[in-house]
């Protein structure tokens, strides 16, 4: 019987299934970070128990690190002690953990992928939603709440109920100026934020094949904006290359043993999936959101649609009217869904020769230490610095306000993140979501813009 590669993964992680319930599944990789984690290792230790496989359990801390002088104590006290916490439990219980300074620190979902902790044909999970981004490498990737995390600690399994499985396709090859951001912000604005409810999505086409490893972790982190469960694109060459020679990837032969097994999980011919769609890469754009959750999206060209008076009011916009030329305030470049080196070289290049608009608060935030270097190394530091930006440090940063980068209420804030709900940056402020092309050009001129008329 022809099976999905959703379907080869779940049945080869299957430890037992419960007849009329769900099933346990074994999870090859937790990651974990100091928001969701204290209470599960409360729980444990009220417990008596201990982590039954620390070595597959790594940490960082993100959420809650500010990312300007990271070198001082952390000033915010409900931001300390979580860090705090982090450090005493992940020492006490043998769990690698990579804090604050550390070469490898940063957002969970950038440097798993960076040091190869991420692979192929795992299951991943992690407290938190975007987890889907792992789902790039071939992989069952997702969220899970604080009390699964407690369950992963004691057995290194977790209680799961198998969902449907979506196909969604995209072929054909992309118009200049368009970006993987685009092309899940489009499908989202399509089927909307809950047509991926009770599902487990696969990306497929000649344009999904066609994106680097780190446009793809863009399109599969964004996933459960559409309410799905997890997102996931099957592993090919490019796959391999990304992950060839990383920290924690197989070597020599173990590595050739593990390509040769990565190579033939794929889809099957004739594979039943619950649900297709199908785009065309030539009917995106460059988009943007306009209201309050990301399925409230159009083209950067498009007037705003009526779609009820809540989420406009909010905004401070009007059906019918048009973005372009709209006023900006902040811009944020970083979090897991864009924060990237590839979203920073694309910044760069759009801004190189040109000024940041007076007016306009830019906040840069590389998603990873690795990053942070690479910018350097790269000369992208220079261009930005000469073009009047700075560059910060490693955190999730403005993409959630657990942190002390909070946009002011009322503000207007193009941000590469992936939430534009009410108050998600801030009390108050005003989350429009974009791409790091649409954010360098509202950068660089004050105005929402259009960065296709641009030369």
């Amino acid at each position: 019987m022809s099976k999905t590669i959703f379907d080869k993964i779940w049945n080869f992680h299957v430890v037992k299934e419960i007849p009329d319930g769900p099933s346990i599944l074994y999870i090859d990789r937790h990651f974990i970070h100091e928001v969701t984690s204290p209470q599960a290792f409360s729980g444990l230790e009220k417990r008596g128990a201990r982590l039954f496989r620390p070595n597959q359990t790594f940490a960082t801390c993100d959420h809650n690190v500010p990312t300007i002088n990271q070198h001082l104590p952390i000033a915010d006290e409900s931001s300390r002690i979580p860090v705090e916490r982090l450090a005493e439990n992940t020492k006490k219980h043998g769990v690698t953990y990579f804090p604050l300074g550390d070469p490898s620190n940063g957002v969970v979902h950038i440097i798993g992928p960076e040091l190869g902790l991420t692979q192929v044909g795992m299951t991943i999970v992690c407290g938190d939603s975007h987890t889907s981004t792992h789902g790039a490498f071939g992989n069952i990737a997702f969220g899970i709440g604080t009390s699964e995390v407690e369950m992963v600690f004691a057995t290194q399994s977790l209680l799961q109920t198998k969902p449907k499985q979506m196909l969604i396709e995209v072929n054909g090859a992309l118009k200049e100026g368009v970006c993987a951001k685009d092309i899940i912000l489009h499908i989202i604005s399509k089927l909307g934020t809950s047509e991926g409810t009770g599902y487990f999505i696969e990306f497929a086409g000649s344009t999904i094949s066609s994106l680097t490893m780190e446009e793809r972790m863009t399109i599969c982190n964004m996933s459960i904006e559409m309410g799905a469960r997890g997102g996931m694109i099957a592993p090919d060459e490019t796959t391999f290359h990304y992950l060839k020679g990383r920290r924690y990837s197989p070597k020599g032969e173990e590595w050739e043993k593990a390509v040769e097994r990565w190579r033939s999980l794929k889809s099957d011919a004739g594979a039943k999936y619950d649900a297709h769609y199908t785009f065309t890469a030539d009917q995106i754009e460059p988009m943007i959101t306009y209201g309050t959750n990301p399925g409230m999206g159009m083209k950067i060209t498009s007037l705003v649609p009526d779609t009820g008076s809540k989420p406009l009011e909010y905004m401070g916009f009007k059906a019918g009217e048009r973005l372009l030329g709209k006023k900006i305030d902040y811009v944020f470049l970083g979090s897991c869904t864009n924060g990237r080196i590839e979203d920073f070289r694309a910044f760069a290049n759009f801004v190189k020769g040109k000024k940041k608009f007076a007016d306009v608060e830019a906040w840069l935030v590389p998603g990873s230490k690795a990053v942070e270097r690479a910018i350097e190394q790269e000369g992208i530091g220079n261009i930005l610095r000469d073009a009047g930006f700075a560059v910060r440090e490693p955190g999730c940063s403005a993409c959630l306000g657990m942190n002390e980068d909070k946009i002011p209420a009322g503000k207007y804030c193009i941000s590469t993140s992936n939430r534009n709900f009410e108050g998600r940056q801030g009390p108050g402020a005003r989350t429009l979501l974009a791409g790091p092309l649409v954010a360098a050009a509202a950068a660089v001129y004050g105005v929402i813009t259009d960065p296709r008329t641009i030369k």
